[in-house]
């Protein structure tokens, strides 16, 4: 064992976080849930969203049995979505191909949606007691600042130095714990912003704080101006209080979510009312303040425009794709769909969902 491991495993000891949701009844199920949701996502906000998808769904047959849109549901407000659809397809390739058993190999684990190299490690080591390899955005950090490694970490061959950085330091024993403590080291001391190096366990030998340039790794991505995107949201409500809602398409943005019909944003409220067979004097309308929703890529100014129905429309409504949806049905688990996160703030005035 290197003194970088040695070192963070004595800091561990006395300092590392053991008490956090999937740090009990470790199993390979747990750890697998729990680093998908973490990835992209801060602790705080994974904890309260762990607790209730692994009570619904305790282990991976559970998963694998549930309506995707149950699944999606209870991800609404978490955010990057696939990760929710990629947990539940792997689930039913793990019933189906391995007996309901997650994979014990680096490459099988890999093989399933979702899972990469530094998931598939984290599975391994913290649930599985093998040598087990992350380098998740935490460690990335950890290692880009220690080794004084200049260069944007997503850059292929600033990537492989430092996954053999990760490979070295990590132990053929006790990885479960040094994997925790890496994760743990960049979460809490190791920050992104403000880093408390005067606590750090690695200060003696960190290159970065040795150069001052702490604050300049792991060294980001330059920067592109993001495209803006405008679209109209039309939500529209029926006496009996039911929403007309439609599904996107199970891959691209949004995908298998339930928004309010979204049209581009020349359609007049006229235009979409004949969509319903409908006219104005049907309908009591009004618009909301436009607000902007930031994806990775562009950004979206959403304009809200609320239609309350006087009768029912004449034109049907295509189940498949987009249904009459009633309050109870966006907060019963039972019958529940997956929200966007703009869909959860269109609806909110109307009281019908709170954004979790």
């Amino acid at each position: 064992m290197d003194w970088f491991a040695g070192r963070l495993l004595e800091w561990f000891e006395e300092n590392g976080r053991k008490d956090l949701p999937w740090q009990t009844d470790i199993n390979p199920y747990r750890v697998w849930v729990s680093e998908i949701m973490l990835q992209q996502t801060q602790v705080a906000t994974v904890i309260d969203y762990f607790a209730r998808f692994t009570q619904r769904f305790p282990n991976i047959e559970s998963l694998a049995q549930a309506h995707i849109d149950e699944v999606l549901h209870l991800w609404t407000g978490l955010g990057y979505y696939a990760r929710g659809r990629n947990l539940h397809k792997s689930a039913q390739l793990v019933v189906a191909n391995h007996a309901g058993q997650m994979p014990t190999e680096q490459q099988a684990l890999e093989s399933l949606p979702g899972i990469g190299r530094s998931t598939a490690g984290a599975i391994r080591a913290i649930a599985m007691n093998q040598q087990g390899v992350i380098l998740d955005g935490n460690v990335k950090r950890v290692l880009a600042r220690f080794h004084g490694v200049e260069g944007y970490p997503g850059d292929s061959k600033i990537s492989a130095r430092m996954w053999l950085d990760a490979t070295a330091h990590t132990p053929a024993t006790s990885t479960a714990a040094y994997t925790q403590a890496i994760m743990d080291l960049g979460a809490t001391l190791c920050t992104r912003k403000k880093a408390a190096c005067e606590q750090c366990p690695m200060r003696s030998k960190c290159v970065a704080l040795a150069k001052d340039m702490v604050h300049l790794l792991p060294t980001p991505k330059a920067k592109k101006a993001k495209p803006l995107r405008t679209a109209r949201f039309f939500i529209a409500s029926l006496p009996n209080g039911a929403t007309l809602m439609e599904q996107r398409p199970a891959t691209g943005l949004w995908g298998g979510l339930w928004n309010p019909p979204e049209r581009s944003s020349d359609t007049s409220i006229d235009m979409y009312l004949a969509e319903l067979g409908l006219k104005a004097s049907d309908v009591e309308q009004h618009t909301a303040a436009v607000f902007r929703h930031t994806f990775t890529h562009f950004h979206l100014d959403v304009e809200p425009i609320y239609l309350t129905l006087k009768r029912q429309p004449t034109l049907a409504v295509e189940e498949s794709s987009s249904r009459w949806v009633l309050p109870e049905h966006l907060e019963n688990n039972n019958e529940a769909i997956g929200l966007s996160a703009v869909a959860v703030k269109l609806l909110t005035p109307l009281g019908k969902t709170q954004d979790r």
